[in-house]
C-alpha cells in the first residue's frame, strides 16, 4: 500500500516541477522519477521472486470516488524493468546533455521538457499495467503527447516543429485503428478491455480483428510500411531523448501486438506467416536504408526498424509454433524477441547516448564532417564499439544471445518440417543472415568514418571527452548490456516462465532446459575469450614497458594522402553496395556536371542522398496532393463578406434539394 501511494504522490508532484526554481527542476524531476522507477522495480521483482504461485499483482489506484486498477503479470513486470531501466539512464544522461541549453532556454522550457519526460514514463508504465480499454487509450494519448513535447525542445527550428506535428498526426491514426478494435471488441462482449479479447476470438475470425490492432500498434513499433514518422522524429529530438523513444517507447507497439497474440484462438498460421513477412522486409529494409545514411541519429533511427523487424520476427515464429504444437519454436521465438526487446532497449539507446556526446562537442551530426574522434573521444569511441557489435549481433555482448535464441528455434524446427514450412524457416534464416552481415557493414562505416582516420572539419580536430557525467550513465547500460552477454542463463529462464506464463505453454522446463544449458557454455567461452584478451593486452603492455615505442603515419600503399579529403567517406564506402541497391533505395546525386568548354572547371559540390521510397509514396505524395488540392480552394477566400453569405446559401438550397428528393 505505501508503495501505491508513492506512485500516486509521484503524479501528483509531477505538476510540482513548474513551480521549482531552474537550478533544482532537474534534481526535483530526478528524485521523483527515481520514486517511481523504485515502486515499479519493486512490484516486477517481486512477481519473479514471490513462491505463491500468483500469476499477477493487482493495485488499485485511488482516483476520486473510484479505484484505478493496475495489473502486472510476467510480461507486464518484464516491460517494467526494461521502462525502468532506461528511462533512468536517460535521464541521468540528460544532465550533462542539456547543460549547453541552460543559457539558451528560459525555466518555462525546461519545466515543460521535465514535465513531459515524467509522463512519458508514466504513460508507459500506465500503458502496460493497464487492461481496461479506455484507461488504455488515456494513457497511449498521454505518451503521444508528452513525447510530441520532447520532441520538439527546439521548435523554434521549423523543420523539427513540423516533423513533431508529423509524428504526432500518425500516433493519433495510429491511436484510431486501436480504438476502432476496442469498440469491435465491446459491441461483441460488452466488455471494452484486454481481457475480453479472448472472448470475442473464441466466436469470431481472429485474423481481421488482429490486422486492425496490429496497423495500431505497429505504428508505434515502426513496421514497415507504417515506420515513415521514426526516421525524421529521432534526429529531431534531444539524444537522451531518442535513446528513450528508439530504446523503449517503440516497444509499447510491440507489448500491445504480443497482448493481442496472447488472446488469439484460431487463425493462428496465417496471423504468423503475416508478422514473419512484415518484419522481414522491416529488418531488410531498415538495414539497407540505414547504411546510405550520412546523419548518425538518422542511421540509427533506421537501425530501429530493423531490430523492430528481429523482434517481430521472433514473434511470428512463436505463433507458428502455436499453430503446429510445435513448444520449442514458441519458446525461443518468444523468448528471443521479448530478449531482444530488453536488449535493443540497452545498445540503441547508449548508442543515441553516443551520437548525443559527438553531436555536443562537434556540433553536428554529419558523419562526413567527422573522422579522429577516437584520439579525441576515447571512453565515447569504446563505447560506441561496444554497442555496435551488440548490435550487429556478435558475441561476446548480449545481441548475440537474443539472435541464438531466435536461430535456434528454427534450425530445431526445421527437421521436423514439411516443405511448406521448411522453404518458410529457409527464407527467414537467409533474411536475418542478409540483416546480420549488412547490420556489420552498416557499423564498420559509422565507426570508421566517425572515429577512425583523421579530422576532416575544425570541429572534429578541436574535439575532446564528454563530461563524467555523459560517460557514467552509459556504463550504467554497459553493465547491463555484459550481465545479458555473460550471464545470458540467468535473464533467459525467468524469460522463458514468462513465456510459457502469458502463452499457456505446456513443458516448458524440459523443453527450455537443454538450451540454458548452452547459453551457460556460450558464457563461459565469452568469458575465457575475454580472459585471454586481457591476457594479451597486459602481455603487451609489459613487453613495451622497456622498449622504445614510435609512432609515425600508417602506411598508404606508397602514397600518403595530402590531407583528410583524401580518406574513405561514408559514400564512398558504401559505393558499390549503392549501386547493386540503387533500384530500391532511391539515391540521387546532387552536383553540377562539368560542361564539355569548361578548360579550367569552377569549383564544384558534391552531395548524394536516399529517399525513403515507401514514405515518398505514402506520405510525401498524398500529402502534396491535397495541398495543391487546397490552394486551389483556396481562391473560394476572397474576403469579401457577399460571397461567404453567398456559400452558405448554396449549401442550404443543396441540403433543401437533398431532402425533397429523399436521398438524405
Amino acid at each position: 500500500m505505501v508503495l501505491t501511494y508513492i506512485l500516486l504522490i509521484s503524479v501528483i508532484l509531477s505538476f510540482g516541477v513548474f513551480f521549482i526554481p531552474k537550478s533544482l527542476k532537474y534534481y526535483f524531476t530526478l528524485a521523483i522519477l527515481g520514486a517511481g522507477i523504485a515502486a515499479t522495480t519493486y512490484w516486477a521483482i517481486l512477481l519473479y521472486v514471490q513462491d505463491s504461485g500468483a500469476d499477477d499483482i493487482r493495485i488499485a489506484i485511488p482516483l476520486l470516488q473510484r479505484s484505478f486498477p493496475l495489473v502486472i503479470d510476467r510480461l507486464s513486470a518484464f516491460f517494467i524493468l526494461v521502462i525502468n531501466i532506461t528511462s533512468l539512464v536517460g535521464f541521468l544522461y540528460a544532465k550533462g546533455y542539456l547543460k549547453p541549453y541552460y543559457h539558451e532556454k528560459n525555466a518555462l522550457r525546461f519545466s515543460i521538457h521535465y514535465f513531459s519526460y515524467l509522463w512519458l514514463y508514466l504513460s508507459m508504465i500506465f500503458v502496460v499495467t493497464i487492461r481496461d480499454g479506455l484507461f488504455f487509450l488515456i494513457a497511449w494519448e498521454l505518451m503521444a503527447v508528452s513525447s510530441f513535447l520532447l520532441v520538439i525542445f527546439e521548435a523554434e527550428e521549423r523543420v523539427i516543429l513540423k516533423t513533431g506535428i508529423n509524428y504526432l498526426i500518425q500516433m493519433h491514426a495510429g491511436m484510431f485503428f486501436i480504438l476502432t478494435g476496442f469498440l469491435l471488441v465491446s459491441r461483441y462482449t460488452g466488455q471494452m478491455s484486454f481481457d475480453a479479447l479472448k472472448d470475442y476470438f473464441s466466436g469470431n475470425p481472429n485474423f481481421p480483428l488482429f490486422l486492425l490492432f496490429f496497423a495500431g500498434f505497429g505504428i508505434k513499433a515502426g513496421f514497415i510500411p507504417l515506420h515513415t514518422w521514426l526516421p525524421d522524429a529521432h534526429p529531431a529530438a534531444p539524444s537522451h531523448v531518442s535513446g528513450v523513444m528508439s530504446g523503449v517507447m517503440i516497444k509499447m507497439g510491440i507489448y500491445g501486438i504480443i497482448r493481442v497474440l496472447a488472446a488469439l484462438q484460431s487463425d493462428l498460421l496465417i496471423t504468423g506467416i503475416f508478422i514473419l513477412a512484415v518484419s522481414v522486409i522491416s529488418g531488410l529494409f531498415g538495414v539497407m536504408m540505414a547504411i546510405m545514411q550520412h546523419d548518425i541519429k538518422r542511421l540509427l533511427a533506421y537501425h530501429s526498424i530493423e531490430n523492430i523487424g528481429i523482434i517481430g520476427i521472433g514473434l511470428g515464429l512463436g505463433v507458428i509454433g502455436l499453430s503446429t504444437g510445435n513448444t520449442v519454436l514458441s519458446l525461443l521465438g518468444f523468448g528471443g524477441g521479448l530478449l531482444h526487446v530488453m536488449n535493443h532497449s540497452l545498445f540503441k539507446s547508449m548508442l543515441f547516448f553516443n551520437a548525443g556526446s559527438v553531436y555536443t562537442v562537434t556540433h553536428t551530426r554529419n558523419i562526413e564532417k567527422l573522422g579522429g574522434l577516437m584520439k579525441k573521444m576515447p571512453y565515447t569511441a569504446g563505447l560506441f564499439l561496444i554497442g555496435s557489435l551488440a548490435i550487429c549481433g556478435l558475441p561476446p555482448f548480449n545481441g548475440f544471445i537474443s539472435e541464438y535464441l531466435i536461430y535456434a528455434g528454427i534450425f530445431t524446427s526445421l527437421p521436423s518440417a514439411d516443405l511448406i514450412h521448411s522453404i518458410m524457416f529457409l527464407l527467414v534464416i537467409t533474411g536475418l543472415v542478409l540483416i546480420g552481415g549488412l547490420a556489420i557493414f552498416c557499423f564498420t562505416k559509422a565507426f570508421g568514418i566517425v572515429f577512425l582516420g583523421q579530422p576532416r572539419t575544425g570541429e572534429a580536430e578541436s574535439a575532446g571527452e564528454v563530461s563524467r557525467s555523459m560517460l557514467v550513465p552509459q556504463l550504467l547500460t554497459l553493465f547491463f548490456i555484459l550481465l545479458i552477454g555473460f550471464g545470458s542463463f540467468l535473464v533467459v529462464k525467468p524469460l522463458f516462465e514468462t513465456v510459457r506464463v502469458s502463452f499457456n505453454l505446456p513443458g516448458t522446463d524440459l523443453a527450455g532446459s537443454g538450451y540454458l544449458t548452452n547459453l551457460a557454455g556460450i558464457s563461459l567461452l565469452g568469458g575465457i575469450f575475454v580472459l585471454i584478451t586481457v591476457a594479451l593486452l597486459v602481455y603487451r603492455r609489459y613487453h613495451l614497458k622497456s622498449r622504445m615505442v614510435t609512432t609515425g603515419p600508417t602506411w598508404g600503399c606508397g602514397y600518403t594522402a595530402v590531407n583528410a579529403r583524401q580518406q574513405y567517406t561514408a559514400t564512398s564506402y558504401s559505393y558499390n553496395y549503392n549501386h547493386l541497391a540503387k533500384p530500391l533505395l532511391q539515391t540521387r546525386k546532387v552536383m553540377k556536371e562539368i560542361g564539355e568548354e569548361e578548360i579550367f572547371p569552377g569549383k564544384r559540390a558534391f552531395k548524394s542522398r536516399s529517399e525513403d521510397i515507401l514514405k515518398k509514396i505514402l506520405i510525401d505524395i498524398p500529402v502534396d496532393w491535397i495541398s495543391a488540392l487546397l490552394k486551389k480552394i483556396a481562391v473560394m477566400q476572397t474576403g469579401q463578406i457577399r460571397h461567404y453569405i453567398l456559400y452558405a446559401f448554396i449549401f442550404m438550397l443543396v441540403i433543401f434539394l437533398l431532402t425533397c428528393l429523399k436521398l438524405i
